[in-house]
């Protein structure tokens, strides 16, 4: 069934002087959507945040909520709430004044202001920690009032300022799981900003890669990750083996090329257009090795190795390039690799990415 649509952005510039933030940015987000803005400091996610948050106005284009232009609605008349990194929690006031603070504000009578706080609190699991305040909790505890509290009010859209970042890497893990599931629970639109990608593919239905002040690709997180539009894209979700290759020849979304390897093969292309030189894109855990490799095989020899638990990555070196490749750590104490070995590595066509632009 087709959803709605929670927020509109038709190409929005945005400039701070000669510094140009945003360039003609232009996306839909629907209602009930975990959507997430990915990219390097830099890129313009938060201040686009910002512009549905009503904290900045574009330079020019135009933003809509729920179908109606909003460039012009100041911040607090927009039914749109914030959680900022810092929480910007309110350390006076003890956890239930907190999160009844934005409802007092807005002209909630007593009674449903109390019954609401006890929701949130409920919703969040800090139904004992009404009456403590936010010095007496740990960082989780203080993000989940956080949460709580922009809640309440039942906003139409929930915005995500990077609010994990300053969590130690548990706590990270367990606070995307929380995330995802309030989202569910509550059906509200969240628009989550991060630059950690693995946050991203985690958590999101759809992720919008940013880079430049620009969009470079829209979609699900296998998309984006399988299916990258271009080499920026292919680089900053998720490694990646980047070489130089030739083109022979194009047919559809399929391109013909000679590899840096010596060997011709097919593979899937975006940007392409025709013969010439182009980037090929190759994920390291696309990659076997020994009993593992399949398809076009090479032969190689280890030049480094790093135990990283669950995988092993290793660096090969095969026909004057450096492959990096993942060998999962299936077995315990499975056989591995040594520097200076020489191994055979392999992959399929199919895995590679050739990159025009």
């Amino acid at each position: 069934m087709a959803r709605g649509r929670a927020v509109e952005v038709f190409e929005v510039s945005k400039h701070f002087g000669d510094y140009q933030a945003l360039d003609h940015v232009s996306f839909t987000i629907h209602e009930n959507e975990f959507f997430t803005l990915l990219g390097p400091s830099g890129c313009g996610k938060t201040t686009l945040l910002r512009m549905i948050a009503g904290f900045e106005t574009p330079s020019s284009g135009d933003i809509a909520l729920m179908g109606e232009v909003i460039d012009a609605l100041p911040a607090h008349r927009r039914r749109v709430n914030t959680v900022f990194q810092s929480y910007a929690l309110f350390p006076h006031m003890t956890l239930a004044q907190n999160i009844a603070f934005g409802l007092e504000n807005l002209g909630w009578e007593k009674t449903r202001r109390q019954q609401r706080v006890e929701e949130m609190l409920s919703l969040v699991h800090m139904e004992t920690f009404a009456s403590r305040r936010p010095a007496q909790l740990s960082g989780g505890q203080r993000q989940r009032i956080a949460l709580a509290r922009a809640l309440a009010p039942a906003p139409q859209v929930l915005l995500l300022d990077e609010p994990l970042s300053a969590l130690d890497l548990k706590l990270r893990q367990a606070m995307r799981d929380e995330l995802r599931s309030l989202q569910r629970k509550t059906g509200i639109t969240f628009i989550f900003v991060t630059h950690d990608q693995e946050e991203a593919l985690d958590m999101s239905d759809r992720i919008c890669v940013m880079g430049e002040g620009r969009v470079q690709q829209i979609g699900t997180p296998d998309e984006v990750y399988e299916e990258p539009e271009n080499a920026f894209v292919a680089d900053f979700v998720g490694e990646t083996n980047f070489m130089q290759c030739e083109v022979l020849g194009v047919d559809g979304d399929k391109a013909r090329v000679r590899t840096p390897f010596g060997l011709e093969l097919t593979a899937p292309q975006k940007g392409v257009s025709g013969a010439g030189s182009a980037t090929m894109s190759l994920r390291p855990e696309k990659i076997g090795m020994e009993n593992q490799a399949v398809g076009e095989m090479l032969t190689g020899t280890v030049a480094a190795r790093n135990y990283m638990g669950g995988y092993t990555h290793y660096t090969v070196e095969t026909g004057g390039v450096s492959l990096r490749v993942f060998r999962r750590n299936a077995v315990s104490h499975a056989e591995s690799y040594a520097i200076g070995q020489e191994v055979r590595v392999g992959f399929n066509g199919d895995s590679i990415r050739i990159l025009g632009r």
